[in-house]
């Protein structure tokens, strides 16, 4: 089992109004890219992240990041500014056109996902339906 990378929080996305790539299944910010690099780089035998999504929370569904030593048989990847990211095979729907941004504030700092497919999020921001 791979070890996790960190918490996501989530972010329901009403009339959007950035252009994404009708075929990317994920848009990464600078930010994003930046931490995503720092991350890869201190783990020398990972070769990319892996973005996938769990039934749990008061929502439904959460995130979830994980170091990927390899792509699975079905992943979709993601390659922006030389890095990489997998997307689990169970994800892909839900993901489709999202923007990964990470944020750092005085009290966290973390990956959110700017995603148009939400229909539902919880009050904390950590689950969401679809």
């Amino acid at each position: 089992m791979a070890a996790s990378v960190g918490r996501a929080t989530v972010r329901a996305v009403k009339g959007l109004k950035r252009p994404i790539p009708t075929r990317a299944a994920l848009v990464m910010t600078q930010a994003a890219v930046h931490k995503v690099k720092e991350i890869l780089q201190s783990k020398p035998d990972v070769q990319a992240l892996r973005v996938g999504v769990k039934t749990r929370g008061c929502n439904g569904l959460s995130y979830t990041l994980d170091y990927a030593k390899e792509k699975g048989k079905f992943d979709e990847e993601v390659s922006q500014d030389g890095i990489k990211v997998f997307i689990d095979s169970k994800a892909q729907l839900s993901l489709l056109g999202t923007e990964m941004d990470y944020v750092e504030s005085q009290l966290s700092s973390e990956f959110v996902f700017n995603n148009p497919n939400i229909k539902g999020t919880c009050g904390c921001g950590e689950s969401f339906s679809v």
